[in-house]
């Protein structure tokens, strides 16, 4: 059995201002083996149909994240550090304006995490990024249930010229590939306008579960965190958290923000809600800091939604 890592710095005993930032201040390693979950940067942003930066969002919420503290008061009172062996493996290696070519790169770099038996937990990057995440945690685990927050269901077939690879389709060639189980996948937060009325039908017509944002509050918390129990029961789940499902008051910094949204206390009350699930990679994507105040909130926002998906991985294996 591999020794457990070092354990992250403890911020009362030496300043959170001190050092290299990694992910909640853990141990930065080269390697997976031995670890239950890994930080991995996914720093892409080459499938942005709108606003670019996202490539930056890894480094800026690892920066925020050093203002995180191990111990999760809302699940049973979960030390992570101490439920899970966890360390930053970095960023994956990517090639700059060009989608096809990065998208091999991080599958690449996932497909390691996923081999040596760990938990990808990966920062993005815009949300194209996540296609090379299925296509790695499937092929250990087979075809997935998804757990995606939005504002948009990235299930349009092509952007630009034909272009099917983007942050707005990976969710529709996912399910083409075998790779998501759309009818044990759900996708919650979709709001705003819409380019046709078939924006929503079409998840539904690839027999996704789909929530709006007025359907999030009409129904409650609570309620949905039971549909997506029972929604995904006993499947492998993959949750992808892209950060424009927020309100732009509280997630500025995104690549296309919708207004609307869940508040930052409402996004962690619902995340809170959420139990039970076998999660077997996660993401939390579309932070763009080019776009963010002197106040880092998204960024912050983003850590602290990471954290939260950590803590349910901690809960699960803790039965």
């Amino acid at each position: 059995m591999s020794p457990k890592p070092a354990a992250p710095k403890d911020s009362l005993n030496v300043p959170r201002f001190v050092g290299v930032p990694t992910f909640m201040r853990l141990p930065l390693s080269d390697r997976a083996e031995g670890l239950d979950a890994a930080i991995l940067g996914l720093p892409s942003d080459s499938g942005a149909p709108f606003r670019t930066g996202a490539r930056m969002g890894p480094n800026a919420v690892r920066q925020a994240s050093i203002m995180l503290r191990p111990f999760n008061p809302y699940r049973g009172n979960i030390d992570i550090f101490e439920a899970l062996k966890i360390a930053d493996l970095g960023d994956a290696p990517v090639v700059p304006g060009y989608e096809m070519e990065t998208l091999v790169w991080l599958e690449e770099a996932v497909d390691r995490v996923v081999s040596a038996g760990a938990v990808p937990c990966c920062i993005g990057g815009d949300h194209s990024v996540t296609l090379a995440e299925l296509r790695a945690v499937a092929k250990r685990h087979g075809p997935l249930a998804l757990v995606h927050f939005d504002s948009h269901t990235d299930t349009w077939d092509t952007y630009f010229a034909e272009r099917r690879y983007s942050a707005g389709t990976p969710f529709l060639r996912a399910v083409e590939e075998g790779i998501v189980d759309p009818a044990r996948s759900i996708q919650i937060g979709m709001r705003g306008s819409l380019f046709r009325a078939s924006d929503i039908t079409q998840s539904l017509d690839l027999g996704y579960d789909v929530v709006t944002t007025d359907e999030i509050f009409t129904i409650g918390f609570a309620a949905l965190a039971n549909r997506i129990a029972m929604r995904t029961a006993g499947a492998p789940v993959f949750l992808t958290f892209d950060m424009d499902f927020v309100d732009p008051s509280a997630a500025p910094a995104v690549e296309t923000p919708e207004a609307g949204g869940p508040t930052a206390r409402e996004t962690l009350a619902l995340l809170r809600a959420i139990g039970g699930l076998d999660i077997k990679g996660c993401d939390v994507v579309e932070i763009t800091p080019t776009y963010e105040g002197p106040g880092q909130i998204t960024s912050l926002l983003g850590a602290t939604v990471m954290a939260e998906i950590l803590a349910m991985i901690a809960q699960y294996r803790q039965g």
